[in-house]
């Protein structure tokens, strides 16, 4: 019998997109690269998600003429299969984008950026965890693994993949208001992991670097670091054994001039 957390993970498994210019967002060696197309108006973004933790059962999708609505696409038959005979351990409202990278470019797990696999990027949920994301306007869902960090914008939740926002219905509209729904986690969503404060985008590296050397002088024992993007630099700061009780002291503390604080789990 399969339990809602399992130890083990496959080698399987595992932004509103701008209407101007493309953004990148990067953490550990990722590429986080927008698709600049010709986009309706967005959605109106809230302050954050909303999180109900916790078992909870999940609420039925909105009904929708598109078949795509009742047939989610999935990782893997056992993923699906899992999903389909479990309740979800943890959901969470909010908006997803979906990003590209380029070639060569790697995922912050370690895997090679696939533009058509099923995966996502989050701030917070451990790599290897497996979700359903679901389209609350269109009910079309998918299946998909955690493999990747961010979206470091304000107001978003998740960042898909090309295939996994086709399947969603989330490819041409850009900005989609998800319910992404927790099934199982290779580690605790609530306990443990290792825990960073990213801070960004700076758009003048001296800015990044003026940062870095304040923080350095304020938290002696964490590691400070400044790392550059495509077009931008960010700021990393990883208290002593990653501890995430005072990542978040520092991410609620934390004023930055330019840029905006992320707490973020980089296993």
């Amino acid at each position: 019998m399969r339990h809602a957390t399992r130890t083990r993970v496959t080698p399987r498994h595992l932004s509103l997109l701008p209407l101007c210019l493309a953004a990148t967002f990067f953490l550990a060696g990722c590429s986080h690269k927008v698709k600049d197309e010709q986009l309706p108006p967005p959605l109106p973004l809230p302050a954050q998600g909303s999180v109900r933790p916790g078992y909870a059962q999940p609420r039925t999708p909105p009904t929708s003429t598109n078949p795509a609505a009742t047939a989610p696409v999935a990782v893997s038959t056992e993923d699906l299969e899992f999903v389909e005979s479990h309740r979800p351990i943890y959901s969470e409202d909010g908006y997803a984008t979906w990003y590209t990278a380029a070639r060569g470019r790697h995922t912050a797990n370690g895997d090679l950026f696939n533009d058509n696999a099923m995966t996502a990027a989050h701030r917070t949920l451990p790599f290897g965890t497996l979700v359903k994301v679901t389209n609350l306007k269109t009910g079309q869902a998918a299946i998909l693994r955690i493999t990747d960090r961010g979206p470091f914008v304000e107001g978003r939740i998740l960042d898909l993949t090309k295939a996994a926002a086709k399947a969603i219905g989330n490819y041409r509209e850009g900005l989609s208001h998800v319910r992404v729904d927790v099934y199982e986690t290779p580690k605790p969503i609530e306990a443990g992991g290792k825990w960073c404060v990213q801070i960004g985008a700076f758009k003048d590296e001296e800015a990044a670097l003026q940062l870095k050397a304040q923080l350095i002088h304020k938290y002696p024992d964490a590691r400070v670091i400044e790392f550059p993007g495509e077009a931008s630099y960010w700021v990393r700061i990883r208290p002593a054994d990653g501890n995430r009780e005072v990542a978040e002291h520092i991410a609620a503390r934390l004023r930055p001039v330019e840029g905006t604080a992320f707490l973020t789990r980089l296993d």
